[in-house]
């Protein structure tokens, strides 16, 4: 996918999650006036939450890998007056461009932990930059209910490869998600928390809503047509596909629900 598909896809899913996503950053009892990193920020949707959680005397850094996303993420904070309380940083949260103890929180969601990656090398980093005191955050879309009704379907779509990614076949059950707090021990970390945080969606559906309903089945289930039966195909086709009269989100009773897991501690 190239960076302006997933750009857009960012944007256009953001009003799904972000009152969820506001809920999490509440729990985290951020201090005013700090200092945060937010690692793998996107476009940093997420850096204007935060920086009204902190206030004005605060300061967020993002950082990501894609160029082309922070340059989107500078020009969004222009727009939005944040400049001076908002950087963005290029780099690999992998070998994170900032000294021992920097910040005094950091902050990361639907990256470290929830991706391919060497999940404790990038938790380590993001705790070697926090300093002493400070919070470690991570969290990940976890679940989802969209097929109000179609319970076998949607179960079925769910034990697909698009549907368990990005809980890939043969991967070590210690690098689950859903395993984070064993992370946080090994690192040292105290009082260690976790937490799922509920959002959900209702008909009648505003068009914000509802397009990024349509982006998330989209998303959630690529190519899952060799993995189902004939029955189930035609059925998935059916419900999912918006040019179909049978479109899911045409339901007048339509209601779904996601959730969103954080794994949250402090360095000692």
């Amino acid at each position: 996918m190239d960076a302006d598909t997933y750009i857009q896809r960012l944007k256009v899913s953001n009003s799904l999650r972000e009152s969820t996503l506001l809920e999490m950053v509440k729990a985290l009892h951020l201090p005013a006036g700090s200092s945060g990193l937010d690692a793998g920020c996107g476009v940093g949707l997420q850096c204007l939450q935060l920086t009204r959680e902190i206030g004005p005397a605060g300061h967020i850094t993002g950082l990501d890998i894609s160029a082309e996303m922070l340059d989107y993420g500078r020009e969004m904070v222009k727009k939005a007056g944040l400049s001076e309380r908002i950087s963005f940083r290029e780099g690999d949260i992998g070998n994170l461009p900032f000294d021992d103890s920097t910040f005094d929180w950091v902050w990361s969601v639907d990256c470290v932990g929830y991706g391919p990656w060497d999940t404790m090398k990038l938790l380590g980093e993001l705790v070697r930059v926090l300093k002493p005191g400070g919070i470690v955050s991570i969290a990940a879309w976890s679940s989802e209910k969209l097929l109000p009704g179609y319970p076998r379907l949607e179960a079925r779509l769910g034990a697909t490869a698009a549907g368990m990614a990005p809980f890939v076949q043969g991967k070590n059950p210690e690098l689950h998600f859903y395993r984070g707090l064993g992370w946080f021990r090994q690192l040292g970390l105290k009082n260690i928390r976790a937490q799922a945080f509920v959002g959900s969606v209702h008909a009648p559906l505003d068009d914000d809503v509802r397009q990024a309903l349509e982006e998330l089945i989209e998303m959630r289930w690529p190519g899952v047509a060799s993995e189902l039966s004939p029955e189930d195909i035609a059925k998935f086709q059916r419900l999912c596909l918006p040019d179909s009269p049978d479109f899911i989100l045409n339901l007048p009773d339509y209601y779904a629900f996601f959730t969103y897991t954080m794994f949250w501690a402090v360095k000692p």
